[in-house]
């Protein structure tokens, strides 16, 4: 059953320098799991710099897929332990870049789940940066209530204190 989301995802580029580039955005989007595998899918912004482009990400038990398509095409595999090399695509021209997977963690039910993936990054056999990626999905009618349920308590704190301002 496909499922609107919310992605929340945390990038980081450059994990082992001082001058890292770190990226987070959350966006709306849609999900489904099928018994071991899990998919998610949203159109990227201008926040990531891939504006017009679909971004699906295939979680299975041993690998991570994030496939590209638009103005950016893409299909980069992860598997830990693992180097995978791949076509990018931009409207200025193609590179092979190359991933090495160093870590995947990941936990998924039927509402979402929560994604981590480290790795490196290389241009033409040349290590460009190491990062890391952080993505939470969550079902919007549980996010709602999660909200719904904050926002009742700070009225219910608020209210307390005027009481105690009249007294």
């Amino acid at each position: 059953m496909m499922r609107d989301v919310v992605i929340s995802m945390h990038s980081i580029e450059g994990c082992d320098t001082d001058d890292q580039g770190i990226v987070d955005f959350s966006t709306d989007g849609h999900y489904f799991k099928d018994g071991d595998t899990s998919c998610f899918s949203y159109l990227e912004t201008d926040v990531t710099g891939l504006e017009g482009t679909r971004t699906s990400v295939i979680v299975r038990p041993d690998e991570v897929v994030v496939d590209r398509d638009g103005m950016i095409t893409g299909r980069m595999v992860f598997r830990e332990r693992e180097k995978n090399s791949f076509l990018y695509s931009t409207p200025y021209g193609t590179a092979t870049l190359g991933v090495s997977t160093k870590k995947i963690r990941h936990s998924f039910n039927d509402r979402g789940g929560e994604l981590e993936v480290d790795y490196v990054l290389d241009m033409e056999h040349t290590v460009v940066s190491r990062n890391k990626f952080f993505v939470r999905v969550e079902e919007q009618k549980e996010l709602k209530m999660k909200l719904e349920s904050c926002l009742m308590q700070q009225m219910r704190s608020s209210a307390g204190l005027q009481d105690m301002q009249l007294s």
